[in-house]
């Protein structure tokens, strides 16, 4: 037994010295400390051997059972301080090197197209204002020839604001059109006015491929003596001429508007079908994009501008519209969904 018992510490010895790694060194341990291990299995055979064997037997077989602990700790030091340095060499940084970039972020698509939309009427003489985006009713409809019980207030799907006047009606919401900002650039800028007025809208309507209750319009309004229909389609052909491209073609159409007399469409040949017919454009080959029209009278009176000396005419837009047609985007919505693999196209 004693025999056994030293072979067993030197063939022990030698094969955690072998041991090159964790697993390895978790073998070993189940080998010759574990509860099957051939040294488990003499410290439980004493109490057959003789008294004297015992003695020298038990005593050897502690001393090797000491032994082989003490290595095994060291031997996992060790194999730690290995992997530590390991790691941490793969891991240095090298100063010298350049910084990693940090991702550049954009303008959204959106913002994109409302930036390009003002640059092209900046260049023909417009300037951009912009309004507040709730809005009392009066600015909203009222002075817009909309009054309370006109059936174009029911196309609006107004988000109307918890306030109301001492008689018990609503008086404030949120914009349904920037026309809204048209009224207040009358009141404060004397003509000749040449004005655009980007911005958020709001409908209180469900989400489709061409709608969502919250998107953009842009709105024109040129006051002056002597303004007729020639000047405004000649506006808005040069705007489809630059934004869309020359090979784009254009089609105008009367239309009623109640702030407007008389009052005509805009609409763009789709891109994605070529004038054919899908489901953006509604099978008809066509996406309106904008009213227009020449300003009212009674609009320009509540302006207090005479209608006899100044003549005015106005068109409105919405900006999402536009890049859909532009790059044959046929939903709306991909806009809003925050998936970076479709913002970062654009």
């Amino acid at each position: 037994m004693l025999k056994q018992l030293k072979e067993l510490k030197e063939k022990a010895a030698e094969e955690l010295e072998a041991a090159a790694n964790v697993k390895e060194l978790e073998g070993w341990r189940v080998r010759y400390l574990g509860k099957k291990s051939e040294l488990t299995k003499a410290l439980r055979s004493l109490a057959s051997l003789p008294v004297d064997e015992r003695k020298q037997v038990g005593a050897l077989a502690n001393e090797v059972k000491a032994r082989l602990e003490d290595s095994l700790e060291q031997k996992r030091r060790l194999l730690g301080e290995a992997q530590l340095a390991t790691a941490t060499k793969e891991e240095q940084i090298d100063i010298t090197l350049p910084g990693r970039p940090l991702p550049r972020g954009r303008l959204h698509p959106m913002t994109q197209t409302l930036y390009e939309i003002c640059d092209i009427f900046v260049s023909m003489g417009f300037q951009v204002v912009e309004g507040p985006e709730v809005e009392w009713n009066y600015y909203n409809f009222e002075a817009l020839n909309i009054p309370t019980h006109h059936p174009a207030r029911d196309s609006m799907a107004t988000l109307w604001v918890d306030h109301k006047t001492e008689s018990g009606e609503r008086d404030m919401l949120l914009r349904t059109h920037t026309t809204a900002v048209d009224m207040r650039v009358m009141e404060e800028i004397s003509p000749p006015i040449r004005v655009v007025i980007p911005g958020k809208v709001y409908r209180y309507e469900a989400s489709d491929a061409t709608h969502v209750p919250m998107f953009h319009q842009i709105d024109g309004l040129a006051v002056d003596k002597g303004i007729t229909m020639t000047e405004l389609k000649g506006t808005l052909y040069e705007f489809a001429r630059r934004f869309f491209g020359e090979e784009r073609k254009v089609r105008f159409r009367c239309d009623y508007f109640p702030f407007v007399e008389p009052g005509v469409e805009m609409a763009i040949e789709c891109l994605v079908c070529g004038g054919k017919g899908c489901r953006l454009c509604g099978n008809s080959g066509w996406i309106e994009i904008l009213g227009a029209g020449m300003t009212h009278p009674h609009v320009l009176q509540r302006a207090n501008l005479d209608p006899e000396v100044y003549t005015s005419f106005a068109f409105g837009m919405g900006i999402d519209r536009l890049p859909m047609l532009r790059y044959g985007i046929d939903d709306i919505r991909l806009f809003y969904g925050s998936d970076l693999r479709f913002l970062r196209q654009f």
